[in-house]
């Protein structure tokens, strides 16, 4: 049987991570999730006081940056690893979230982390989530899905997911750091959140997370003829 590569964009908080890993399991496939990736470089300039204006300083702070994913035991998910630790928490919270379009806007940035994703999937059998997956990594992916969803939905969403997690958060703040992610994802100058040309438009509003996942599964293995 042939093994596709899916591209799943959209904008954050629409439930790409989530939708996708879950898309990856019900197939077999191995899940990336493309944004720890730059949560994980975020977290990395923030703690060592990396001026992220200095282009040099950049790209010195990368070459010491290594990114790899392992299952974790006590969740049964793959967790990323920033320079051997687990940081799959540290990467979620808040002072993170409202770094991370910056650093993820960065070229020398976005180029490591293209080619370090383009490596994962070169195989196939593959389910990718970012916000430029099917047009940049993957532009020749089987199946690219773009994920919308309204932004007070997004942010309740959000506010839910973090409390759940133990970490204290504030409704208005994350509805502000998601606006402010949307025009700095769009309007960045390297690679910006857009829909490519031949994407599936998937608006997550008013659907479950089953019905989402049940979607893309479908239209996966109409194209892997199963």
């Amino acid at each position: 049987m042939k093994t596709i590569v899916i591209a799943i964009d959209g904008y954050s908080g629409t439930g790409k991570s989530s939708t996708a890993r879950e898309v990856a399991r019900q197939l077999g496939y191995v899940y990336v999730d493309s944004g720890a990736m730059y949560r994980a470089v975020t977290l990395y300039m923030g703690e060592n006081g990396i001026d992220i204006r200095d282009e040099e300083e950049v790209k010195r702070a990368l070459e010491k940056i290594e990114l790899t994913f392992a299952l974790n035991p006590s969740t049964g998910r793959s967790h990323i690893h920033l320079n051997g630790k687990d940081v799959e928490k540290e990467i979620r919270t808040p002072n993170v979230s409202q770094l991370v379009s910056q650093i993820a806007a960065i070229p020398e940035v976005r180029r490591k982390m293209v080619a370090q994703q383009q490596a994962y999937g070169s195989q196939g059998g593959i389910v990718m989530d970012g916000r430029d997956i099917a047009t940049v990594v993957f532009p020749r992916a089987e199946l690219k899905i773009f994920m919308i969803a309204d932004v007070a939905e997004r942010a309740r969403r959000r506010e839910k997911e973090l409390n759940e997690a133990g970490i204290l958060a504030d409704y208005k703040s994350i509805l502000a750091n998601l606006n402010e992610r949307d025009r700095l994802d769009t309007s960045r100058e390297d690679s910006p959140l857009q829909m490519a040309s031949d994407a599936i438009e998937l608006d997550t509003t008013s659907i479950t997370f089953d019905q989402q996942v049940h979607q893309i599964v479908g239209m996966a293995r109409k194209r892997i003829g199963c």
